[in-house]
């Protein structure tokens, strides 16, 4: 099925979410994976990744070019790590954050703590045979799930992945692990 997944490119790892989605497709694949800096490229995704980097700013370059409407009413399916599952959130601990309200969570940012507590881990994953090599940076954490909201994995702190309808959402990088399963996970969701 031909399609066309967006990475919002305004800030973060726009690159390596390009490329982890492009892998996970495989060659000849008919669906097409795109940087997006303009509110108009929205309407013509089926998905859209809303990377890592830092939420504030994000949130900000959002709301400047005139996307929050867009995809707050998104109706593909959202792709969010990091930066971007505070993006996703119905409630943030920050006023900075203007949250789109597409999950029923509740986000804290940099829950784990400053650059300096960014670590590794291997973490059991609803849907995957195998522990997935986790990689948090000033990770936020989801502290609270709303009824509809499946949770795919916590740790020791609380829930850092989490699935709603065709919406995903990671406090970790899964596009930086070379771990391309749960970008498949999400594709197969979608029918891309």
């Amino acid at each position: 099925m031909a399609g066309k997944i967006g990475v919002l490119a305004l800030q973060g790892d726009v690159s390596e979410h390009i490329g982890a989605f492009e892998r996970a497709l495989g060659p000849g694949a008919e669906t097409r994976v795109v940087a997006v800096r303009r509110a108009e490229q929205i309407a013509d995704l089926d998905a859209i990744a809303l990377p890592g980097g830092e939420s504030t700013t994000i949130s900000r370059l959002i709301e400047k070019n005139g996307m929050h409407r867009l995809l707050a009413e998104f109706e593909g399916g959202i792709f969010a790590t990091c930066a971007g599952m505070v993006l996703v959130a119905s409630e943030v601990d920050d006023p900075r954050v203007s949250p789109l309200g597409i999950l029923d969570i509740g986000v804290e940012r940099n829950a784990f703590g400053r650059q300096a507590e960014s670590h590794e881990a291997y973490l059991e994953i609803a849907g995957l045979d195998e522990p997935f090599h986790a990689i948090f940076i000033r990770a936020p954490l989801a502290s609270r799930v709303g009824a509809g909201v499946e949770v795919l994995a916590r740790t020791e702190l609380g829930v850092v992945a989490v699935r709603q309808g065709r919406h995903m959402a990671f406090s970790f990088h899964p596009e930086l692990a070379g771990d391309l399963r749960l970008h498949r996970l999400f594709l197969e969701n979608l029918s891309l």
